[in-house]
């Protein structure tokens, strides 16, 4: 009896049982179709392919590596050839800066040398009146220098940052920084305990102070009469003497002194002078008022 076909026979999609093992076993055994492998070993023999075969791509390339190597070769020479002017160039304006310095160091000289010129005449000027008026009122006015005893008074700043004050420490008011640096406010604070513990004459680093000065702040500099000041600040005051030492150190710029002192770490000293020079104010004219004795009348 014949045997019964089986699905794959009445429908035609599907081979014999047979060949379907056959063609599973060849998938199993073989993973990469055969084209597939041969490619890749050619391809491993060959290795890597990193120059262009072609000619248009080998002319590109020698055309890249000369322009590379001629702006090299351009930028080589021009640093070389311009090296010798630079510095020329450079020592031209170190020695302008030599000369500029030189020019205003001996303007400087002038200036001082024209300073006691007109010191000179305004002191014989001023003691030709006779009784010696006039000099001591320029004394007083700031404009002549003054000789007597007094004190000497070095501020410096702290080397680092303190703490400390009080509520009545005017570092407490607003915009004023809680620093070991000297602020313009206690210089003025300084200063005018001199002049309420009686001083003749002040001078801050070699600057007169008179009714018309100002000490004030530009930034962290202090000012005075627009001069700026560099640390330690020296203070000169004419006085008499320990008395006058003792009075200042007693009163409330001394204490105050103490604070920041003590607080901030600022230094100060403080010495006694049997003689001191605080010197005349520079760019201020004396002048006085004088009776009208030309009889007119008055309208």
């Amino acid at each position: 009896m014949p045997a019964s076909p089986t699905p794959s026979d009445r429908d035609g999609r599907y081979s014999r049982p047979d060949a379907s093992m056959s063609l599973l076993t060849s998938v199993m055994d073989h993973g990469l179709d055969e084209g597939y492998a041969e490619a890749a070993k050619a391809r491993a023999g060959e290795g890597p392919r990193r120059m262009p075969t072609a000619l248009k791509g080998k002319a590109v390339l020698a055309l890249g590596l000369a322009l590379a190597t001629a702006v090299v070769t351009v930028g080589a020479v021009t640093s070389r050839q311009a090296a010798p002017t630079l510095a020329k160039e450079r020592d031209a304006l170190v020695q302008r800066v030599k000369d500029a310095n030189g020019n205003t160091d001996h303007l400087q000289q002038q200036i001082q040398d024209l300073r006691g010129k007109v010191d000179r005449a305004q002191s014989q000027a001023l003691q030709a009146d006779g009784n010696g008026a006039l000099a001591q009122l320029a004394g007083r006015a700031g404009t002549a220098a003054v000789d007597g005893p007094g004190l000497k008074l070095v501020l410096e700043d702290a080397s680092g940052t303190g703490a400390g004050g009080s509520v009545s420490d005017p570092r407490q008011a607003d915009g004023f920084s809680n620093t070991g640096r000297l602020k313009d406010r206690d210089i003025q604070l300084v200063v005018n305990g001199l002049w309420r513990s009686g001083a003749e004459a002040v001078s801050v680093n070699g600057q007169r102070l008179t009714e018309l000065s100002a000490i004030r702040a530009a930034g962290d500099a202090v000012l005075v009469d627009n001069r700026p000041l560099v640390p330690p600040y020296t203070v000169l005051a004419i006085g008499d003497g320990a008395k006058f030492a003792q009075t200042f150190q007693d009163g409330e710029a001394g204490r105050y002194l103490k604070l920041i002192q003590d607080g901030y770490g600022i230094k100060s000293t403080l010495t006694v002078q049997k003689k001191l020079t605080v010197p005349g104010a520079l760019g201020i004219t004396l002048r006085y008022a004088q009776p009208d004795t030309s009889g007119a009348a008055t309208p």
